[in-house]
């Protein structure tokens, strides 16, 4: 599919993914500094993303270096980061904190674990808690599909991780943390969007960690459209969790010498 699209079809998707990255910077060496300059690239030549995500205690100084460049974007953290683990207090806890720092959007780790180990419920019950603890913000909720999947394993736990997700007030479902061997896979991505078609409610999909091209963020948007139509690829349905595919999504859009580009995921 990639192959075939012409170099201005391959623009047009570039142009609309960078409208749809929440820019992220996840790293144990981050920086005010550095998250500095994260908020900084977002202000590009050809619009900015939907959203910055960084750890909650960056959350502060990225709305500070947005309001600098005169940029108003949503500002996501992460939280029970990156392991997952299961216990409900401590996750809504942690959201809770989140949202008090100032976070806008929050991605809590579901206990996949758990799920592997067959316990569905506590996963359920950590959704629903972070759900409360969120208010209104937008709830994402990362099921490490990687790890659901495994070598042997088909994408049953992925569909059940996802209805869990779902079915307890999540706003988005999201692929993966960035810090495991395997990733989003449009395998996967597959999976979850048929969740998100039977879901009877508007739900969002995040294709985060190793979203690196923009051939490979052209044939996300192209999977999420097939399964769900052209509207499901908008800021409040459709994200991808990134920060060097900005360079990739620049430089095909012509941009790439003057692009700054962020620190790894």
């Amino acid at each position: 599919m990639d192959q075939a699209l012409t170099r201005n079809q391959l623009a047009e998707r570039a142009l609309q993914a960078l409208h749809l990255i929440d820019l992220t910077s996840l790293n144990d060496d981050d920086t005010d500094a550095s998250i500095a300059a994260l908020a900084a690239s977002a202000d590009t030549p050809v619009g900015t993303p939907t959203a910055l995500c960084v750890f909650p205690r960056f959350v502060g100084t990225a709305r500070a270096a947005l309001a600098a460049k005169g940029l108003a974007l949503p500002i996501a953290t992460v939280t029970n980061f990156p392991a997952g683990a299961a216990d409900p207090q401590a996750a809504a806890r942690e959201t809770a904190e989140a949202i008090a720092l100032g976070a806008d959007e929050v991605d809590v780790v579901f206990p996949y674990r758990a799920l592997l180990a067959g316990d569905a419920q506590v996963g359920r019950e950590l959704v629903a808690q972070c759900r409360v603890a969120a208010g209104d913000k937008c709830l994402k909720v990362i099921l490490e599909t990687g790890e659901l999947r495994g070598e042997l394993r088909d994408a049953a736990l992925i569909r059940r991780a996802s209805e869990i997700a779902i079915e307890a007030g999540a706003d988005f479902i999201k692929t993966s943390t960035g810090k495991v061997p395997v990733n989003a896979t449009l395998d996967a991505a597959a999976a979850m969007l048929a969740a998100i078609r039977e879901a009877g409610r508007t739900v969002g999909f995040k294709a985060a960690g190793g979203v690196r091209t923009a051939q490979e963020a052209a044939a996300y948007l192209a999977l999420a459209e097939r399964e769900l139509g052209v509207g499901s690829t908008v800021p409040a349905k459709f994200r991808f969790g990134a920060s060097g595919l900005l360079g990739s999504l620049l430089a095909t859009l012509g941009h790439g010498k003057d692009a700054q580009r962020p620190a790894a995921y």
